[in-house]
């Protein structure tokens, strides 16, 4: 089997090229179309959507678990939960055995965000795909799974 290498460390470093700087435009410029569709006809922004998103498939987090499960920043967690509690989105309580710990839910208006923009959504995942082999889709599957794992091992303290 053929294994890809980069080029030697000598080589100059094209941006255009690189493959975490690729995933990021990629992952940016999907986020950023579809969120101009949240924005305008729900007034949600991207971490909005994700907080709604997270909590629509796994009820009773708290934030610091929608935070692990987003890949987001706390702080932006906790700014979109914030105005989504504000907005009426989503309820928060507060355990009982540790009351600095919130659980969040969405509230029914959160449930009517979550029911519109999920199918919109998967529309857009949908189109996007569209001209793609499901073949080549699962292979890309098995490639971003693989990388995935990589990154984490790379990121493990005992890596270094």
């Amino acid at each position: 089997m053929n294994m890809v290498t980069v080029e030697s460390m000598d080589e100059e470093l094209n941006l255009e090229n690189f493959l975490p700087y690729r995933l990021a435009v990629l992952s940016h410029t999907i986020s950023t179309t579809i969120a101009k569709v949240y924005e305008s006809r729900f007034g949600v922004s991207i971490p909005e959507w994700r907080v709604i998103a997270i909590l629509g498939r796994f009820p009773g987090l708290s934030a610091v678990e929608v935070a692990d499960r987003t890949m987001l920043d706390k702080v932006a967690v906790s700014r979109a939960v914030t105005k989504l509690i504000k907005n009426g989105r989503i309820d928060r309580e507060f355990a009982d055995a540790d009351r600095r710990r919130s659980i969040l839910h969405l509230s029914e208006e959160g449930k009517k965000v979550h029911d519109e923009i999920a199918p919109l959504a998967l529309a857009f995942e949908q189109e996007l795909l569209q001209n793609i082999a499901a073949e080549d889709f699962a292979t890309f599957n098995v490639v971003l799974e693989r990388l995935l794992g990589k990154a984490r091992l790379l990121g493990a303290p005992d890596s270094q």
